[in-house]
Formats: C-alpha cells, sequence, structure tokens
C-alpha cells in the first residue's frame, strides 16, 4: 500500500507543488513580488514596503520582546501589539488586590502607563546581503576551518556594521546557509504597558478556542515606546518622551470583504518547508506524541489547581497558556500532515530528485547521507524532547537552574530571579506534576539516559512517587523562606537533594546526548544545505512552479494573501468573517473563559456601537490566506493601501503544519478586526483618548 501511495505522489508531485503558494519573502527583495502581489489587489510600489534612505512600512514594525512582533500606529510612539504577547508583563504587575489579568488595565495619562524592565522593542535600520562576504576564504578548506572563517568572518561584519553607533547587529542564514544576512537593529528598553482589557475580552475563549474557527477573541494591548529627549533609545527614566517613529500606520475604518488583498508584516519564527522525509517522521509519530502526553499532565494539574484559589490563577495564567499554546498547536500540526500524507510525498520527492541526482557528483549521495544521519541522531533526539518536557518541566529543577553557581558558591542574599520564581510557585502543584512526568520519563527513555545515582534514589525509595515525596520534604528550593533559613544556619547547597537530582541529569545529557546532537545536526544541516541547493537547481530543470522562498528565522518577512473562508472538512465551509452576536452566543458567565464583561452585554444590549457599527453588530475577527508562523503575533494586517486593517493572532488548527507545509487550500491566519479593537478600546473599556493619536481612514 506505501509502494502504490508513493508511486501516486510521484506521478501527482508537480501538480502539488504547482499549485501551492504561501511564501514569507524578503523585504529588500520584495520587487521580485510586487507584479504578483499587484495582480492580487496591492497598489503599493517595493519602496513603500521596504526604503533605507526614507521612511517605509519596515520602520513601522518591531520584534517586539522575545518571541513576537508589533506595529506603530501613532507619532507618539503608540504600538500595537496581542493581549498574548504582552500577558506575561501584565501578569507581573497584577495581584489579587489589582488583577489586571481579570480587570484589565487603561493608563488615563501617560505618568500612570506601567514600565516593564527588561521588555525591549527593536526597529530594523536595514538587512544587507553579506553571503560572498560571510564565505570568503573557504574555498578549498575543510570543515573545521570553514567554520572557523566565517565565524570570524561574521564577528567582522557586526563589528563593521555598529562601528560609532548605538545600534546592534546579527548575522542570520537563509536557504540553510546558502545564503547569509545582516541585520542592524536599533534597540529601545523603555516600553510601557498601556491599556490592555480584561482577559475575558483578550483571552476570550481560552484554550477551548484557542487555535480554533469561529473565533472571537479580543486578543490585544497597547503599549508605547519611549526614548530620550533626542529620540534615541535609552534605559528607564521618568524624564523619558513618547519615541517619534519614522513611520506608523494609517488606520483603516471602512472594513474588509472577501477576496481583499491582505499583507502581514512581522518577524515570523521558525518554519521548516525543506525539512527531510525523516525529520518529519520524527516530527508526526514520536516527538509530537511524546510532548502532548507530558504536557497533557501538566496542564491537568494546573487545570485543576487554578479553580480552587484566585491567587493561583494569576500566578499560572501565563504558565499555563504558554504550556498550552505549543500542546494544542502540536496535536493540530501532527493531524495536518497526516491528512496531507506529507511524509509520503516528501519521499516521492526525494526519490524522484534521487533519481536526478545520479548524474551529479554534488547531489547523487545526498538522499541517502541524510537518511543515516536521521538514524543516528533519532534516540539522543528523543531524550532531548523527554529532558526538556519532563525533567525540565519541574519546577523545583527550574529554581534550582535560576540559582546558577550560586548553590555552590551562597551569597547571603536569595539571588533575585529566585525572588520572583516563588511569587508565582505552588509546591504542592509541582509536587504532582513531577510524580507524572518522572514516572513517564522513566518509562520512555532508553535505560543508558537514566542517570546511575537518579535509577538507585528511586530504587531505594520505593518508587517515582515515594522519593518526589521525600525530594520536595527534604530540599530548601521549596520556597525563599527554606533557602533563607538555609543561608543562615550555613548549609550546604551544594547537598541539597534537587541539586543532585538537577546535577544528575544536566551531566548526562551534556555527557550523553548534546555532543552526539550538536554532531548529528551539523552533519544534517550541512547535507541540507546542498540539499536546499540542489531542489533549486531540480525544480527549474523541471519546471515545477515551486515558490521558493527561504525557511522563517525571527527575521522580518512579508506575507500575503487574501480575505478567505475555507472547507476544514466534507460538507462544511467557514466564512471568513465572525461578529459581536457570536461572542454574545458564547457568553457565559459560569465559565470563566467565556464570561465576558458586564459593559460589553450592556453595550450590546443598547447597540451602542457608535462609528464602528457595521451591518448592525461589529465585526471582530477574520481569515486570510497569509502564510504566517509562530513570531506572526502581534503582526499588522495591511490592505492594498498599505493601512492596518487587523492585528495577526493565530492560526486554524487544521493550518498548523503549515511550518512544514502549507496547503493554500486550508491554511488560514486569524486576524483581529481593527474595528473590534477601536471599539472594545472606546466603548467597552473607555479609553477612547487613544484613538485620537491615530489616524483614521474611510
Amino acid at each position: 500500500m506505501k509502494k502504490i501511495t508513493l508511486i501516486i505522489a510521484c506521478i501527482l508531485f508537480p501538480y502539488i507543488y504547482s499549485s501551492a503558494q504561501g511564501g514569507m519573502w524578503v523585504p529588500s527583495m520584495i520587487g521580485e513580488r510586487i507584479k504578483d502581489m499587484k495582480s492580487k489587489g496591492s497598489s503599493l510600489s517595493a519602496d513603500d514596503i521596504y526604503n533605507t534612505k526614507k521612511p517605509s512600512y519596515k520602520d513601522a514594525v518591531v520584534i517586539f520582546g522575545g518571541g513576537c512582533t508589533g506595529g506603530m500606529i501613532s507619532p507618539d510612539g503608540l504600538m500595537l501589539t496581542n493581549h498574548h504577547c504582552g500577558f506575561s508583563q501584565l501578569q507581573k504587575h497584577s495581584s489579587v488586590t489589582h488583577d489586571y489579568l481579570k480587570d484589565g488595565f487603561w493608563a488615563k495619562n501617560r505618568d500612570e502607563e506601567l514600565p516593564n524592565p527588561g521588555l525591549e522593542a527593536k526597529f530594523l535600520i536595514r538587512m544587507e546581503d553579506v553571503t560572498d562576504k560571510i564565505l570568503a576564504g573557504t574555498n578549498g578548506q575543510n570543515a573545521t576551518d570553514t567554520e572557523r572563517i566565517k565565524q570570524d568572518n561574521i564577528e567582522k561584519i557586526i563589528k563593521e556594521s555598529v562601528e560609532g553607533t548605538d545600534y546592534m547587529a546579527e548575522v542570520k542564514p537563509i536557504y540553510y546557509s546558502n545564503q547569509y544576512y545582516v541585520y542592524i537593529y536599533e534597540v529601545f528598553k523603555d516600553v510601557r504597558i498601556v491599556g490592555a482589557p480584561p482577559s475575558s475580552i483578550g483571552k476570550f475563549g481560552g484554550e477551548t478556542d484557542n487555535w480554533m474557527w469561529p473565533r472571537h477573541t479580543g486578543d490585544f494591548m497597547y503599549f508605547r515606546v519611549y526614548a530620550g529627549k533626542d529620540n534615541k533609545p535609552a534605559p528607564y527614566s521618568k524624564d523619558n518622551v513618547p519615541y517619534r517613529p519614522k513611520k506608523y500606520f494609517n488606520i483603516a475604518t471602512k472594513g474588509i470583504n472577501e477576496g481583499d488583498f491582505t499583507m502581514i508584516y512581522g518577524y515570523p519564527a521558525r518554519t521548516q518547508q525543506y525539512l527531510f522525509s525523516e525529520g518529519v517522521d520524527d516530527i508526526l509519530n514520536y516527538s509530537n506524541p511524546a510532548k502532548i502526553k507530558l504536557r497533557t499532565m501538566r496542564l491537568e494539574e494546573i487545570q485543576k489547581a487554578r479553580k480552587s484559589d484566585p491567587a493561583i490563577r494569576i500566578a499560572y495564567a501565563y504558565k499555563e497558556a504558554n504550556i498550552a499554546n505549543a500542546w494544542k498547536k502540536w496535536q493540530g500540526e501532527s493531524l495536518g500532515l497526516h491528512r496531507l500524507n506529507t511524509i509520503d510525498k516528501k519521499r516521492a520527492y526525494e526519490m524522484s530528485f534521487n533519481e536526478w541526482a545520479q548524474g551529479k557528483a554534488e547531489y547523487k549521495d545526498v538522499i541517502s547521507d541524510l537518511k543515516n544521519q536521521y538514524d543516528l541522531i533519532h534516540d539522543y533526539a528523543l531524550v532531548r524532547d523527554y529532558y526538556n518536557e519532563a525533567i525540565r518541566a519541574i519546577e523545583l529543577i527550574k529554581a534550582v537552574e535560576l540559582a546558577g553557581k550560586w548553590s555552590s558558591n551562597t551569597t547571603d542574599t536569595v539571588p533575585a530571579a529566585l525572588t520572583g520564581f516563588y511569587k508565582d510557585y505552588y509546591p504542592e502543584i509541582d509536587i504532582r506534576i513531577a510524580k507524572k512526568v518522572l514516572a513517564e520519563y522513566m518509562n520512555n527513555v532508553p535505560k543508558e539516559f537514566i542517570p546511575v545515582e537518579v535509577n538507585k534514589n528511586i530504587s531505594d525509595a520505593g518508587g517515582v512517587n515515594k522519593y518526589i515525596d521525600s525530594l520536595f520534604e527534604n530540599s530548601l528550593f521549596v520556597s525563599e523562606e527554606n533557602l533563607k533559613a538555609g543561608i543562615n544556619k550555613g548549609y550546604n547547597f551544594i547537598e541539597d537533594p534537587a541539586v543532585k537530582l538537577y546535577s544528575a541529569f544536566r551531566d548526562m545529557y551534556r555527557n550523553k546526548v548534546l555532543n552526539y546532537l550538536e554532531t548529528y545536526n551539523a552533519n544534517i544541516e550541512s547535507l541540507q544545505k546542498v540539499f536546499v541547493r540542489g531542489q533549486q537547481e531540480y525544480d527549474a530543470e523541471k519546471k515545477t512552479n515551486r515558490a521558493f522562498f527561504p525557511d522563517a528565522n525571527h527575521t522580518l518577512r512579508v506575507a500575503y494573501g487574501s480575505v478567505s473562508g475555507y472547507s476544514p472538512e466534507d460538507g462544511v465551509w467557514y466564512v471568513p468573517v465572525t461578529t459581536l452576536e457570536g461572542i454574545i452566543a458564547k457568553d457565559n458567565p459560569e465559565d470563566y473563559d467565556f464570561n465576558i464583561p458586564q459593559k460589553l452585554r450592556d453595550v450590546h444590549s443598547a447597540a451602542d456601537y457608535g462609528r464602528w457599527e457595521t451591518n448592525g453588530t461589529i465585526p471582530v475577527c477574520f481569515l486570510a490566506s497569509n502564510h504566517t508562523s509562530g513570531g506572526n503575533s502581534g503582526s499588522p494586517v495591511l490592505n492594498g493601501k498599505g493601512e492596518l486593517i487587523g492585528l495577526n493572532f493565530d492560526r486554524t488548527w487544521t493550518s498548523t503544519m503549515s511550518d512544514i507545509e502549507f496547503d493554500p487550500s486550508i491554511c488560514r491566519n486569524i486576524g483581529l478586526d481593527i474595528r473590534y479593537i477601536l471599539f472594545v478600546t472606546e466603548k467597552v473599556c473607555g479609553a477612547g483618548y487613544l484613538i485620537n493619536e491615530m489616524t483614521l481612514k474611510k
């Protein structure tokens, strides 16, 4: 049966790839896509999108924090991103007394805006192809010397790129190191919370609706970027002033229709469109199932606990959301890869490529060599997943990690990182999780990857559960108070049982796993570089019309498509727009995730929609066919004129495999309509004064 499937896939291969669209395009090369974009409804020029000599839309897009995107929407530094992107900052400012997660937060003046130490907004100054400079001097060198020369060249380029400025730079490869770019950023370190709706709007639907359609989540949050009086980056100070951006987005209030052009400008984190078939097999049949099961165990315990105590709900709100987001994504990804028969299609392609490659010395062995390397890395990759999702998921282990060298070189005070950790830590929850995940590790990981001393301690204790009970009873790392008492008594923290457990697994991972992973991954990357280069030649010769864009690597990219519904299964068609009526239909005061604010009920009851009313209601979310990934959260969604029509915040569950294979028939990103954002801001939260900063276009 598998053989027949492969034969069919081979026959259909040219159609499979020629029909696929998607794409995350490099802005400095967007001129190559402008003709296609204009044919789909855009009126923008390449210079409108990316320009280093005059303001362009690249100057209105920022890397927000560590992994999201934001967009500038006023001349006074006002920035819009997702509620879930700012959730951790909002949580840090929250308490039972001031529950900003539950009630929302709105600064009535700029003095009330909340600072966030460590939060950054990065603006791209320019990007430049430096492939030739990176590879200079590598011809004829062996692999070790080539890597050394490349690293020396990278350091030199970064130094030259920022010399005499306050900028920072990084070099990143695309097309699996066949090409290199340097990215120069201006980094602002004073970013303050301006406004956030209550979680009953910003996280409406909770994990039930996450990744799903129809969607009604008001996933937005306002921040403001501050600068010194010279408009340059400056550390937080009360004397700082709102940053004056080179460019900000005008707001489109006219609305959208199915078929309208859409463009997303942001920082997608990671895709693997050119991943070898064995890599997909590892994800689909080994990695995802293990990680899903382990996170299910954690979520079950957190969800039981947070229903019992408001303080636990606040403390674990971000943790739960962070765990659940990838957990649900992996499930959808696996379903999508099964549905698309991605592995079989890739194997069919690789078979055809391999036949073509036999007459070409550079490519003739790359398929067999990749297969061998994936066979070698398999067990080590599985241990990595269990180590990260089981052992390092135990929060007591996290506390020891945060302590770092302090455990062996104790000072008179508890490290600040630990003080922050204990604010949101409940040992009784951690104990229950630790028992489950450690048992799962012991039962599923090959014996050689279980530290001998840990195996003995568990056996001596009479099993995992009794061992964990003893661990938490005897470790001082269960609370800050215990650590302080230990300091006063001169306790030798290096002998703490939690430190010993952490050290045992850390040493095992470093000595038995990490070096092998690094070696095999380096080999795979080297072979994948050749394979991708070969694919470009093969596809050109076979005229497959494949959209050959570089995989995402958390650098600025353009994706474009249109407002579009889709059919997730036979007999079902999803329209591309949801409205306030859907929120009211889902409203349930007995369910925290669906209990909307009374003010929203009142506004709906009175139909007090003001200038945001559309066809007797308020539009909420919309679907579009843009290719997005993690990191695109908070990305501005623009119309053909470059005006802001919404905020990207998710994909549909049937789209989550798009990191590996993009299917234009069902892959959809989910955007939050700008009119709902403005409606909630003004009519529900009473912060219409913020809209006065914006430029509205009808």
